[in-house]
């Protein structure tokens, strides 16, 4: 080991003893030995042994780790702290602006444990209600963890998608006239990202002639008549080269997932690739309908296609409305009136505002006066935004014991619940699903809220039966909320078709914390059409009248009165 790595490993324990809570004292002689180490004019392994000890700034502690690194390359007191620190805590000291102290305050008292989950937590504004943290530090974090993320190598569809459509519009403009079309998993919508693919009608020399010489392109690789480019230095861009002729064929293979091409091929489709005039005359030769992008996937889309059963499958001009949505009153960032003025200005007949409840307490969670409270002003709020309704909701602790946060005589006051899990994630199977459950069988359950508590890259959500959970909703009248934040997108939409086939409503909502999240609706668009959703079974594409009528009968059904 040279200096510098001795030196970074002294620092690191540092940092994770204060971290830990440990002696402070300690902590600090090894950053003072870190200090020490790299201003050395000599390397450590070179020096005589007992001359280590008579370094100013090396103690005995210090001068036996130093002498273990040498020696075995291992620093054991070091390796005992990384065992039982979250490898997330660890990454967070990468993050310009996060010291040790404000590590664990936010891993103590929000219990987060990776990136992913501090970056969705600086989104719902949660680092506000934490001492020691005000708006501009919440930002100045948020902006250099995604400087950070920037870097690595899978991104979220909503993180690439306005670069991918620079791309594609500039390389329009570098190889016209040829046809240039964005393909791949990015035109299926897939929810994770590794590589933006186009395809272009030009020969490979053509395309590696004008690419080069466009900024931020590095070519990297070329096989056949594929070029591999790295954008930006981060982003993995495939270009598919062909001729004109051949262009909407390779659109079409291209766009598909390996499993829709083996069971089109299969159906006897291959046959009609050649020199296509379109993807629509493809599948018209096939005797199919047009199948849309973001269902080639292998499901069953081949055999609706045949039959001409293809549903119109949603769009975000669809959403009629907002549901789940947080203001000033727990952890958003606006007014409740601003959260409503700005929906109705952008065309919503209704917001369903839900707030986090009381065992909310990291987010400012609605005690039951400030329920009353805020209860009241939607009131006086409806009469002067009328006909746009505000909606009382509320989005309900699922407890560990699978109760709702609220009495019975306090959930009956609202329009609808969402229920949602948000503590003690690291469940087992079996916890989850009794949680999940008993919270679904409450007939004050209106929307189950982010069923697995996913976090995409960040945070696996926890183990459930999908199919069991579907079944209960659909037994007890409730909707599955497809929580339409990017880094969400839960329920996955691989079971949306099984909710639909059982008659289960999906509510595409935002959980918007400020009036900025509105635009996630988008996100969940997409995500719900890759599951078949139309705007039919979808529960924010209900018109005002329909939705008030919906709850109003709900409530009947379940024999809820005030």
């Amino acid at each position: 080991m040279d200096n510098y790595a001795i030196a970074d490993n002294f620092s690191l324990l540092s940092k994770l003893m204060d971290i830990h809570g440990e002696n402070s004292f300690k902590a600090k002689s090894f950053a003072s030995a870190a200090f020490t180490i790299e201003k050395l004019p000599a390397q450590l392994k070179d020096t005589p042994r007992d001359d280590i000890f008579r370094i100013k700034g090396i103690g005995d502690s210090t001068g036996k780790s130093i002498l273990e690194m040498l020696d075995t390359s291992q620093f054991s007191l070091l390796d005992t702290y990384i065992g039982k620190t979250p490898a997330g805590i660890v990454e967070m000291l990468e993050i310009k602006g996060l010291g040790p102290k404000k590590i664990a305050t936010i891993w103590k008292e929000l219990e987060i444990e990776s990136m992913g989950e501090l970056l969705y937590a600086c989104n719902e504004n949660r680092l506000l209600l934490l001492k020691g943290f005000g708006e501009k530090t919440q930002e100045n974090v948020r902006l250099n963890i995604e400087f950070y993320l920037s870097n690595r190598n899978r991104y979220l569809y909503a993180e690439v998608e306005e670069t991918a459509a620079d791309i594609e519009k500039m390389l329009r403009e570098a190889l016209a006239p040829a046809n240039v079309a964005l393909t791949g998993a990015f035109r299926r919508q897939a929810v994770i990202i590794d590589e933006v693919e186009l395809v272009i009608a030009a020969t490979v020399e053509d395309v590696l002639q004008k690419m080069t010489t466009l900024p931020g392109f590095v070519h990297v690789a070329t096989n056949n008549s594929n070029l591999v480019w790295k954008y930006i230095d981060k982003l993995k861009v495939i270009i598919h080269t062909c001729q004109p002729v051949d262009f909407y064929s390779t659109l079409f293979t291209t766009t598909a997932s390996p499993a829709f091409m083996d069971k089109f091929n299969v159906a006897g489709g291959a046959s009609h690739l050649q020199q296509a005039i379109s993807e629509e005359s493809i599948f018209s030769a096939a005797g199919m309908g047009f199948i849309p992008p973001a269902l080639r996937e292998g499901y069953h889309e081949i055999e609706l296609a045949r039959q001409h059963l293809l549903p119109t499958l949603i769009t975000p001009a669809d959403i009629k409305g907002i549901i789940h949505s947080h203001s000033q009153w727990s952890d958003g960032l606006d007014t409740l009136e601003e959260m409503a003025t700005t929906a109705r200005d952008r065309g919503f007949e209704y917001l369903a505002i839900s707030d986090h409840s009381r065992s909310a307490f990291y987010a400012n969670g609605l005690s039951i006066d400030r329920v009353i409270a805020q209860q009241e002003q939607i009131d006086d709020l409806n009469k002067k935004l009328a006909p746009f309704r505000i909606f009382k909701s509320i989005e309900a602790d699922i407890l560990n014991d699978g109760a709702l946060d609220y009495p019975d005589e306090i959930l009956a006051t609202f329009d609808l619940v969402i229920a949602s899990v948000h503590s003690n994630l690291k469940m087992t199977e079996d916890k989850a699903m009794t949680r999940l459950l008993k919270a679904i069988e409450n007939p004050y359950t209106t929307i189950l809220g982010h069923m697995t508590g996913r976090l995409l890259l960040s945070r696996n959500g926890y183990p459930v039966d999908h199919k069991a959970v579907i079944d209960a909703c659909a037994a007890n009248n409730v909707a599955i909320e497809l929580n339409a934040h990017p880094r969400r997108l839960d329920i996955d939409w691989t079971w949306l078709p099984y909710a639909l086939e059982k008659n289960v409503l999906i509510s595409i909502d935002p959980d918007a914390h400020s009036i900025k999240g509105y635009r996630d609706v988008h996100y969940g668009s997409l995500a719900a059409q890759k599951g078949g959703v139309t705007k039919a079974n979808n529960l924010s594409s209900f018109t005002v009248d329909m939705l008030s009528n919906y709850l109003l009968e709900r409530k009947k059904q379940k024999d809820i009165t005030l």
